[in-house]
């Protein structure tokens, strides 16, 4: 049995709702075993209820908060972030930064490793933050695994939307009930669903 695990960070959940996208298309993968987890949030409460990330988080304060354990245990481990100024954001920045012993070890060496994101404008760095984020699933000696063209959502032009070869994403804005879009949810799936047929002929 092959074990995909979703690592996610989301401020107002439009990651969140990208996560469970992902987890559904890795279940579809059979005899897959599929967890979702949260790093930890470090914005103080105050600054959360004032931004209306608070509330919004209430929808996932269910999800399981991640560990080094988390990366261990797992076959493949998607990670989700929104972006920050073209990189990943400090929550999960930090918690990879805690992953040392890991590295040390060479604990990851060999896994799966892919990435999805968000941002709040068309062109605020969707790639940039995939593309940086691989740099540490590299030194811990990953195998990365992206979303190709096959998909034929990534060639689509009709309207504004996520998505690259690297990697799901979202253009989310906070207050727009409609994103992540179908579109967005299906590319997420399609990663999700491919990360787990690969960690399934590998590890299976």
């Amino acid at each position: 049995m092959a074990k995909v695990n979703i690592i996610f960070y989301s401020m107002y959940g439009h990651i969140y709702k990208m996560a469970e996208a992902e987890a559904q298309g890795a279940r579809e993968v059979e005899t897959t075993e599929v967890k979702i987890y949260k790093v930890p949030e470090t914005i103080p409460e105050d600054i959360l209820i004032k931004s209306g990330a608070k509330k919004a988080q209430e929808v996932f304060s269910h999800i399981p908060i991640a560990t080094l354990d988390s990366l261990a245990q797992a076959d493949a481990i998607i990670f989700g972030t929104p972006t920050r100024f073209g990189m990943m954001a400090g929550q999960m920045r930090e918690f990879l930064d805690t992953t040392g012993s890991l590295w040390n070890t060479g604990a990851l060496v060999g896994k799966i490793g892919s990435v999805f994101t968000a941002t709040s404008t068309q062109h605020g760095g969707q790639e940039s933050t995939i593309l940086s984020f691989h740099t540490t699933l590299l030194h811990h000696g990953m195998i990365i695994v992206g979303l190709p063209f096959t998909e034929p959502g990534l060639s689509d032009t009709s309207n504004i939307h996520g998505g690259t070869p690297y990697g799901a994403s979202s253009v989310a804005i906070f207050g727009d009930e409609s994103r992540p879009t179908q579109l967005e949810l299906e590319l997420a799936r399609h990663q999700g669903k491919r990360v787990a047929e690969l960690a399934k002929k590998i590890f299976g």
